[in-house]
């Protein structure tokens, strides 16, 4: 008996078991093989091993049964993939650590990962903080991708494909329980509704569990989930060459969250009454609810909110035309985010406000022609987008703000901040149009060459206008100016540019693909749409309204491999890839800038081997193994801001050198040289590893069996500071994950499964208190969980 399931189809090439008749072998049964997986990842069904590009694929059940619920998620199953966020809106994916800078987010800026539901761009990194609504599976795709995708992702895409509605009747039912009262149930239903000519098909979800941190304040646990999602589908089949599906969906959540726990403090350059220690102390002897991070308790004591409501609607048709398919995506996406933050992290009330509710739409259409011959493949298309992105911010400061954030007698005054309000009216408009095509050529049945080109034109409009009052309404004075200061811009940027790859891919035998690549991509230059650092007269500094493109040289080799008769898959691949320009979101040890802006650092480095491995050693055994090596660095950003250990003092001068890190009333430098330093989030060496072992009982039926599972991952150390500091790193961390169950007569699927099985206490990062206090709280991993699964199909 064989099942696909885990890691059969998580390695770049090679997902899970083979069909039957492929190159067969007398001395190895059918059944430990490992089976070939279509993909579209260039835009046409192929075999993935065929394919000469870095592509992993997961189907439907690895997703469902490793509880990998959401994009976040994925990052246990492919240690290429980071994820890191505070909130939705606070969210960034990354490949190969490119993508989006580390920190709070900027609606200024373009992601480099492309994620992508059935061929729909969505724009919005919190779309990885959403359900997976009735998946049929997941490509990842490594590296530059402008020439095959509509907007030019230079780190990777991520390609999801969902169920199709069906002419023959089909339905899934699947309901979870488990601790922290984890409650998911999906149910999907498809079948004909005008003979052949018209199927539907309609799929919902719901997801929650009670948080994983205590606030001592309110009494509630936050971070929790509470998701709601149904999508529907209509497809019209007008003939056997043209056809149109009809998607509509809507999500929604609406949880108690977020926050983040006290971790440590460290010192930093301003004076030693101005650090945490003193300040807490001078704030009625303020003491954490715990000291201790895992003990998961927290004191926030302004409200906190999070809900969205994410929905759209698409049209996709395909005409098969001559020798190829003509696709048209159609596409409308919304995004309402309604957040209620703690910006201090503690519960003091220092900013006892701080909400950046935002709505965005965008508009998307792509028209592409893909066709097969004998001697060409290719592929070309035009691509349309436009986006529009409202957010109206407060920020308000509160009777303990001036003990924290000023100095002298004006700490001792609380009514000079107390009351002190900005309110932002941020608008964007994006604008981006692009050509875009990738030819093959087989030159013999052996060898292919495969250039690409993209001409590409963005154009971003944007407006920032924060009004600050005080609780007289009187005039502002300068102390109040360096906390909140008033500022009216409005930036632009537009660009054009032409990037390409070319790949040189030849197989080697039947069984061993070998290829090349070489590629230049750009993604484009941005705008700050979160307030502009001040200078030393309190005044925006507009010289960093804008950011500059990045450029992108990437080039990678790979061998993708089957042997011994198809029963083992492994993928290597090799990258190297230089970007100038980087965008980086940066932090700055004011106090009226808490949340970073953007600088672009002169150049970066990240490059890195990859393996993936997956074998059938017997019909009941699957094993894998994937392991990333990423070397990375700034390679020049000599203008950087300082991490915290060197902000927060009085200006150094000749006549004051900088000071020592951490030295109180210490001299700061204006900005510090962070050249040959790591890049934050990403680690070194991630690796993801497990088995599945199956065992045939007749007595469940012809298809029955029990079964158990392992998921492993680790990774190394890592920084979490746009500049790495002394307290920010990471520790490296390893999560195992089980599974136990049987699947037994028409459909059925019963396990229980516990992730986190060993109780790990981790960090997902660390983040600093703005003013330099040397504060540092912390994302916590989620703790064990376990529950028991049952999913039936009709």
């Amino acid at each position: 008996m064989r099942r696909l399931s885990l890691l059969a189809l998580i390695v770049a090439g090679g997902a899970s078991t083979v069909h039957a008749d492929a190159n067969p072998d007398t001395n190895v049964s059918a059944d430990s093989q490992i089976e070939s997986v279509t993909v579209t990842a260039r835009r046409r069904e192929e075999a993935v091993q065929d394919v000469p590009l870095a592509v992993s694929v997961l189907n439907a059940e690895t997703i469902e049964s490793t509880g990998t619920i959401n994009v976040g998620r994925l990052s246990q199953l492919q240690p290429s993939v980071q994820f890191y966020s505070s909130n939705p809106r606070n969210s960034s994916v990354n490949i190969r650590g490119l993508g989006t800078p580390f920190g709070l987010t900027n609606d200024g800026i373009e992601p480099g990962v492309g994620i992508y539901i059935d061929q729909v761009y969505y724009n919005r990194n919190a779309t990885a903080t959403f359900d997976f609504l009735d998946v049929e599976q997941v490509e990842i795709l490594r590296g530059p991708q402008g020439t095959l995708y509509g907007k030019n992702t230079t780190a990777g895409a991520v390609n999801i494909t969902t169920r199709k509605p069906t002419f023959t009747p089909e339905a899934r039912i699947e309901l979870t329980r488990g601790n922290y009262d984890y409650t998911q149930s999906k149910a999907s239903v498809s079948g004909p509704l005008i003979g052949d000519k018209l199927a539907g098909r309609l799929s919902t979800s719901y997801t929650s569990r009670e948080g994983t941190i205590y606030n001592v304040t309110t009494g509630q646990h936050i971070n929790e989930l509470d998701n709601l999602g149904v999508k529907g589908q209509l497809l019209w089949q007008a003939s056997n060459d043209f056809k149109v599906t009809f998607s509509a969906d809507y999500t929604e959540q609406d949880p108690i969250g977020y926050g983040q726990v006290w971790a440590k403090t460290g010192s930093t350059q301003r004076p030693l009454n101005r650090q945490y220690a003193d300040l807490a102390a001078a704030s009625g002897n303020y003491q954490p609810p715990s000291f201790n991070p895992f003990d998961r308790l927290t004191d926030l004591d302004s409200p906190l909110t999070a809900i969205q409501q994410f929905g759209g609607a698409s049209a996709l048709a395909e005409w098969k035309l001559g020798s190829g398919l003509l696709t048209s995506v159609t596409a409308y996406r919304k995004w309402d985010w309604g957040p209620s933050n703690d910006r201090d992290f503690i519960g003091l009330p220092i900013t006892t406000i701080s909400a950046n509710p935002s709505k965005q739409r965008q508009y998307s259409q792509e028209l592409r022609y893909s066709a097969t011959g004998d001697k060409i493949d290719y592929v070309a298309g035009v691509y349309g987008f436009y986006q529009t992105v409202d957010t109206a911010g407060v920020q308000e400061q509160g009777p303990l703000a001036s003990r924290w954030l000023l100095s002298g007698a004006n700490a001792n005054n609380p009514s000079i901040l107390d009351g002190l309000r900005s309110e932002n009216d941020i608008g964007l408009k994006n604008t981006s149009v692009a050509a875009f095509g990738q030819l093959t050529w087989h030159v013999t049945d052996d060898l292919r060459l495969q250039p690409g080109l993209r001409v590409n034109y963005d154009k971003k409009e944007g407006k920032y206008i924060a009004t600050v009052t005080n609780e007289t309404n009187t005039a502002l004075t300068a102390a109040q100016l360096g906390v909140l200061a008033p500022q009216s811009y409005e930036p632009e940027f537009d660009d054009t540019n032409v990037s390409g790859d070319f790949t040189v891919s030849y197989d080697v035998t039947d069984d061993v693909l070998a290829y090349v690549t070489y590629a230049r991509s750009f993604k484009s230059g941005g705008i700050n749409l979160s307030g502009l650092p001040l200078d030393a007269n309190n005044q925006p500094i507009t010289a960093v309204e804008t950011v500059e493109p990045e450029s992108t040289n990437h080039y990678e080799a790979g061998l993708k491999t089957q042997l011994f008769s198809h029963a083992v898959t492994l993928n290597l691949s090799a990258f190297w890839t230089d970007i100038t320009d980087y965008q980086a979101t940066v932090t700055n040890s004011q106090a009226n800038v808490i949340r970073g802006y953007l600088a672009n650092a002169d150049k970066v480095r990240v490059r890195g081997v990859e393996l993936e491995l997956s074998t059938r050693p017997v019909d009941t055994l699957l094993l894998y193994a994937n392991g990333s090596y990423t070397d990375h660095e700034y390679v020049k950003f000599p203008d950087a801001p300082c991490p915290p250990e060197l902000a927060g003092g009085q200006a150094a001068s000749a006549a004051n050198p900088p000071s020592a890190p951490g030295t109180p009333n210490g001299f700061s430098p204006p900005s510090c040289n962070i050249s040959g330093q790591w890049l934050p989030g990403i680690s070194k060496v991630a690796l993801s590893y497990g088995l599945e072992y199956e065992l045939p009982l007749s007595a469940l039926g012809e298809d029955g069996g029990v079964y158990f599972a392992y998921d492993g991952s680790y990774r190394s150390k890592f920084s979490s500071n746009p500049s790495r500091s002394i307290y920010t790193d990471v520790s490296g961390y390893a999560l195992s994950n089980f599974r136990a169950g049987a699947r037994f007569g028409q459909g059925w699927n019963v396990y229980g499964w516990v992730r986190n099985a060993f109780a790990k206490d981790y960090f997902e990062f660390f983040s600093t208190q703005s003013g330099s206090t040397g504060l540092v709280v912390a994302q916590l991993g989620d703790p064990r969980t376990y529950g028991l699964t049952v999913n039936k199909s009709f």
